[in-house]
């Protein structure tokens, strides 16, 4: 039929060989760690000669890369609490869902929020996608009436926090999982008494 628009197979194959080399990535990452992806295992695991992943993918940190923005993406399209209208429930919702996701894939944790590989930055155009699952924080929080830069640090830094101890101490479990709704409330109370000593209310 006139008009009707040709497939690029050969582009379909490419991706999908891509899509296959980062999550073999994912698996290696999983179960020997991130530092120990090895280009050689993911060449033999997706049945090619090691130099040819080159033509996919130009180095290791590419590969790094791909996963990063994989991962920030996922953390993206999941990061979709209900919001109530209730501050403090909203701020433990939010809090549970960042502590939950972090702890469910401690490798994709460790590329998106920690430096844990040396010499990996991530592009700009991966980065911005993770830069974009901040914003969307920031702006719950600037619905709350806490606009002020460092209520976003102290947040970031009590969920990551938590990550770590859970991740680090109690794989698999629930220890500091359990803390969260805690945790916000200590938040809550805290930033709410600082803008009422500044003479700021919430909306």
């Amino acid at each position: 039929m006139l008009g009707t628009p040709t497939r690029d197979r050969r582009s379909e194959r490419r991706e999908a060989t891509k899509t296959e080399i980062v999550g073999v990535a994912w698996e290696l990452a999983r179960t020997e760690g991130l530092a120990a992806i090895s280009l050689r295992e993911i060449a033999r695991r997706v049945g090619m000669q090691a130099p040819s992943l080159y033509s996919y993918f130009d180095s290791k940190n590419a590969i790094y890369d791909a996963m990063f923005a994989e991962g920030a993406r996922e953390f993206l399209n999941r990061d979709r609490p209900a919001e109530t209208g209730k501050a403090l429930r909203d701020l433990q919702a939010h809090m549970r869902f960042f502590v939950q996701f972090c702890t469910e894939d401690a490798a994709r944790y460790q590329l998106l929020f920690q430096r844990t590989i040396p010499g990996f930055e991530p592009s700009a155009d991966s980065f911005a996608i993770s830069v974009a699952g901040l914003e969307l924080t920031r702006e719950r929080l600037a619905r709350m009436g806490f606009d002020d830069p460092r209520v976003l640090d102290l947040l970031t830094a009590i969920g990551t926090g938590l990550t770590d101890q859970q991740i680090s101490n109690d794989p698999g479990g629930d220890r500091w999982v359990r803390l969260v709704d805690e945790a916000m409330e200590m938040f809550f109370q805290h930033v709410t008494t600082r803008m009422k000593k500044k003479g700021r209310a919430r909306p």
